[in-house]
């Protein structure tokens, strides 16, 4: 049985998913499809969008807000350029001005074809977006009703109807690359706990329960194709072991979905096998960790490692979501 201190809690893991809902219920053959499962928290790890345009946002807020989840947990990614305001009035509006889209290597490619008579492809004819308006979508009291919350960079707390209280960190940012948004430079620790540091993530104990970030930590299912390369940030791995969560999911790495179950003391890590059938089925990769399980999470001492992009390499939606059963802190209230 559980300790009385704690509560059996589900979490439903996406990331990634660029503007694609769910495919329709009847096509069985692709586990991300309609409806997300059921879940206590639903936590998005970013790249809601493919470019940041409003419809996009909308889309995306419409298909959070009908998701089945008491607690909607949301952050940007370096694809959702018009909640990065200073960035996008400074340079991320060309990728809508000049069409440089998702695909272009920088957000200056279109304008500097443009200026250099690359071709109708790059004409100054987009319409900009109002940042301000986009996250007033995320932040409306429309989405709050609906469990959504829109979070940036730093730690916060909250409390479910079933007595169970979580402890999030929360990051959009990612190391700079292709002059996206939410970015810093890779040699900039804005995790840790050196002075100067922006949000630095909290040391175990408390630490936190769960961490939500766009991006990796490194070395944790942070590999790019070709080479095999590991992109992910080492101050946010350092961070995560200072920090010791229940789980940390993240995305960002397309190529990188999976689970690992990571023991900090031998730094062990084993990598969780989902069925695929069972997956297609019940339309989840699904992991339980909690103190009924067979083999439940070691809190201090294991952390479990989610990269829950939903889209390939190649943008096709066809990754399970992941649900996840944890066990997390009652209110000491109730």
């Amino acid at each position: 049985m559980p300790p009385s201190n704690t509560i059996k809690t589900r979490l439903c893991l996406i990331s990634d998913t660029h503007s694609l809902p769910p495919n329709p219920p009847t096509d069985t053959h692709n586990p991300y499809r309609h409806p997300l499962p059921s879940s206590n928290i639903l936590l998005h790890a970013g790249d809601l969008t493919k470019v940041g345009r409003y419809s996009e946002h909308l889309a995306m807020l419409s298909m959070l807000k009908n998701a089945p989840a008491e607690l909607k947990l949301v952050i940007a990614g370096n694809h959702d350029i018009t909640l990065d305001e200073e960035y996008y009035n400074r340079v991320g509006h060309y990728r809508h001005r000049y069409r440089s889209g998702y695909t272009a290597p920088s957000a200056t490619y279109g304008r500097e074809k443009f200026l250099s008579g690359g071709g109708t492809e790059a004409e100054d004819d987009g319409a900009v977006e109002d940042p301000a308006a986009i996250k007033a979508l995320w932040t409306s009291p429309e989405a709050e009703a609906a469990g959504v919350r829109y979070l940036e960079e730093g730690t916060r707390e909250f409390r479910l109807s079933t007595g169970a209280k979580v402890r999030v960190y929360t990051s959009p940012y990612t190391p700079a690359f292709c002059e996206w948004a939410f970015a810093y430079e890779r040699e900039e620790d804005r995790y840790g706990g050196v002075e100067g540091a922006r949000n630095p993530v909290p040391t175990f104990p408390p630490g936190v329960d769960v961490m939500l970030t766009h991006g990796p930590p490194y070395g944790i299912l942070d590999q790019v194709v070709p080479g095999q390369e590991s992109v992910g940030c080492e101050h946010l791995y350092r961070a995560a072991e200072r920090a010791k969560p229940r789980v940390h999911v993240f995305g960002h790495i397309h190529e990188g979905y999976g689970a690992r179950r990571f023991e900090w003391s031998t730094h062990n890590r084993s990598m969780i096998q989902v069925d695929e059938s069972t997956a297609r089925e019940e339309r989840c990769a699904h992991v339980d960790v909690s103190e009924s399980s067979p083999n439940p999470l070691r809190m201090g001492k294991e952390t479990l490692f989610i990269n829950a992009s939903v889209v390939t390499v190649q943008y096709e939606p066809v990754n399970a979501p992941w649900v996840v059963d944890v066990d997390l802190p009652l209110d000491e209230g109730n």
